[in-house]
């Protein structure tokens, strides 16, 4: 079974996960014939979240985590959250503390940290319940954070969700309280006690037992369940609070439940002394906790700092370290990625790790093996980083057996027996052979067909290994030719004439494809959906960007989102003679990348205008003005050129300004700038 490793063992484990999260969400979602439990599938999607945070340009272009949670089920309402239900970053360690506040800090443009308020963080099932005249008159999932499932019915059972808001001062008119829906562990204990005397299911966790009640169809069944409900936030309301601290008072004052272990923090040192404190205390607590969230104190400052991408800025959550076990490694297995990096894979003793049985962990590098001594036969520590990611972290070297040898990192590629190759600077292996390496095309058609790339409906790694196997396909550019071989694919098992000819109308459909889909098709190392975009942005059409990737590179770096490191990796793509083959092959083949269209700008001052910001803003921070202008429909670039339309010069603005008065291009200063965003 594939696994994953750095840089492209993982690659190749993302590329799994996605491809298997994809496959259970449609058979439990659209067609209602789950293979896996729920608890399964929790593992799954969770694994490939966290490897997607860890290495984001690994990410597949099909991924299922651009969903902030899971679609709803077919067997209650759908209903949209009238404020999204965001997910959070992680954080892992006291460093990634710091770089969250550092963030904060640049971007609200000052050196002092605001309040935290630091809250446990329950491991249950998020919920959102509205409130009209203080009665309780919904009450939603997170499902995929836009729309969630109508649970009502089954949350009105949960004693500790009140009916109505206690009479206080401040009752909304219109209020969602927000929380999680858990178990007590010893709750937890006897319901599974009882679950094993009926013959009932057994749950994993007491957040995989909270998930299966509140997904009973009978509120009957919920009423049986030992649930309970801590709120934590608001969504929806007609009433605003100055602090999140007072939110907290507030729901407490309404008759909710809400967390004792809250403090208020102002630096680091206090942010982990509560950490290490809590951590000592998780034992004892009775419920579950798998870490802390800290949020921006200051509501003001909430709205302020906003969101990026799926989470906000203004909060993310601390996890607890992850579970250590030993357990004895097997053997060391070398998998090949899309992009020619090779990574070692653990072959582990299967043994339970954090609630999972892991029989794979990641070795990363050759650098990492060596710097541990990792040898075959050894007895090694084993943990899940963030509670979810598998690696070997230590050989306890005092089991070693007495003839062990030191694990020498293979010459050549396992698939194809091309020379491997370890640039200065880098810590992987790479199989260069990209257009020959049986693993590496393999990869490659897998990416092509996926929901982001081509989405040719049908087409999925058992159909890309049945066709390689069969002889129709040597390289991706043969997928769209693959009506040649109708006759011989009507004879394969499974093949009908009706579902043969869905798949040859999707491949002739999708030659007609959007210039960055077509881009990142390509499969160039770190080059995804944003990366080609900003590709496409820039040179409007394929040939203009295959001129300037082949002859001018210095091109590619002036692009603001890419640096020198996907400069040289595209650049190189486009020296080797059976790369250019392939694309042209793929040309050849009826494929149409079509020119560029920009999506249109925001009406507002700087409406398709390119920007460039240089010296220090003493109003705004850098991230935050970025993000104004980007609102406003601006293209914000980081170097000054003749197309650039404004420089905003704040203090000690230095060459930039200089070149753009040479170049004419016009000057504002910071609060210029505010006034035409305002």
């Amino acid at each position: 079974m594939d696994l994953f490793g750095a840089d492209n063992k993982v690659e190749q484990r993302i590329k799994q996960l996605t491809q298997e999260v994809l496959h259970h969400n449609k058979l439990y979602h659209t067609h209602d014939e789950p293979e896996i439990s729920d608890a399964e599938y929790d593992q799954l999607f969770h694994e490939l979240k966290s490897l997607e945070e860890e290495f984001p340009h690994l990410k597949q272009a099909n991924s299922p985590t651009d969903q902030v949670g899971a679609a709803v089920k077919n067997t209650f309402k759908s209903v949209p959250h009238n404020v999204p239900m965001l997910s959070l970053g992680n954080c892992f360690n006291e460093e990634d503390v710091q770089d969250f506040v550092k963030r904060i800090g640049r971007f609200l443009n000052s050196g002092q940290l605001p309040e935290l308020v630091a809250e446990p963080k329950i491991d249950g099932v998020s919920c959102s319940i509205r409130y009209e005249k203080g009665l309780l008159v919904q009450a939603l999932t997170r499902g995929d954070g836009k729309v969630g499932e109508d649970i009502t019915a089954n949350v009105k059972t949960i004693k500790s969700i009140p009916h109505f808001l206690h009479k206080t001062a401040n009752v909304p008119d219109v209020v969602e309280v927000r929380g999680e829906i858990y178990m007590r562990d010893d709750d937890f204990e006897k319901l599974n006690e009882a679950q094993a005397q009926n013959s009932g299911k057994i749950f994993a966790n007491s957040r995989n037992a909270t998930a299966g009640s509140v997904r009973q169809l009978d509120p009957k069944v919920v009423a049986s369940r030992p649930l309970k409900f801590f709120a934590y936030a608001l969504g929806d309301k007609s009433i605003d609070f100055q602090n999140h601290f007072d939110e907290l008072s507030a729901m407490n004052e309404w008759g909710f439940e809400v967390v004792e272990e809250v403090a208020v923090l102002k630096d680091v040192a206090s942010i982990m002394e509560h950490y290490y404190a809590l951590q000592q205390k998780r034992p004892a607590l009775g419920y579950p906790i798998d870490g802390i969230v800290y949020k921006v104190n200051d509501i003001a400052l909430q709205k302020r700092l906003g969101f990026v991408a799926k989470a906000p800025r203004w909060a993310t959550a601390h996890k607890f370290p992850a579970e250590q076990v030993t357990t004895v490694l097997n053997d060391i297995e070398i998998q090949v990625g899309r992009t020619g990096v090779v990574t070692p894979v653990a072959k582990l003793k299967p043994v339970a790790v954090g609630g999972v049985r892991v029989s794979n962990a990641t070795l990363h590098n050759e650098d990492y093996i060596i710097e541990r001594d990792i040898r075959i036969g050894d007895t090694v520590f084993v943990e899940r980083a963030g509670d979810v990611i598998p690696k070997v972290v230590k050989v306890v070297e005092s089991k070693r057996p007495a003839v062990t040898e030191k694990y020498n990192f293979p010459k050549n590629c396992p698939s194809c027996d091309h020379s491997l190759l370890r640039e200065e600077g880098e810590a992987a292996f790479k199989c260069v052979n990209h257009t020959a390496c049986p693993a590496q095309q393999r990869e490659q058609m897998v990416h092509v067909v996926s929901k982001n790339v081509f989405d040719i409906d049908g087409l999925g790694p058992k159909q890309i290994d049945l066709f390689l196997k069969e002889g129709f396909i040597e390289d991706w550019a043969d997928i769209f030719v693959l009506k040649d071989h109708r006759d011989a694919l009507l004879n394969l098992k499974g093949f009908k004439e009706k579902s043969v000819d869905n798949i040859l109308t999707a491949i002739e459909t999708a030659k007609d494809i959007t210039l960055p889909r077509f881009i990142a098709a390509l499969g160039m190392h770190m080059v995804g959906t944003q990366v080609a975009t900003l590709l496409a942005e820039r040179f409007g059409d394929f040939e203009s960007f295959k001129q300037a990737a082949i002859h001018q590179p210095d091109q590619l770096v002036d692009i603001d989102g890419i640096g020198e490191v996907i400069a040289q990796n595209i650049h190189q793509t486009f020296q080797h003679e059976d790369s250019l083959k392939l694309i042209e092959k793929v040309l050849r083949f009826g494929v149409m990348p079509k020119p560029y269209q920009p999506p249109k700008g925001q009406d507002g001052f700087f409406a398709g205008k390119t920007v460039v910001l240089t010296g220090t803003l003493s109003t705004l921070g850098r991230s935050e003005a970025k993000e104004k202008l980007a609102q406003q429909g601006a293209k914000v670039s980081s170097s000054v050129s003749s197309k650039t339309d404004f420089l905003i010069a704040g203090e000690a603005a230095g060459s930039k300004l200089k070149k753009a008065k040479d170049l004419g291009v016009h000057v504002l200063t910071e609060q210029e700038m505010i006034a035409q965003l305002l």
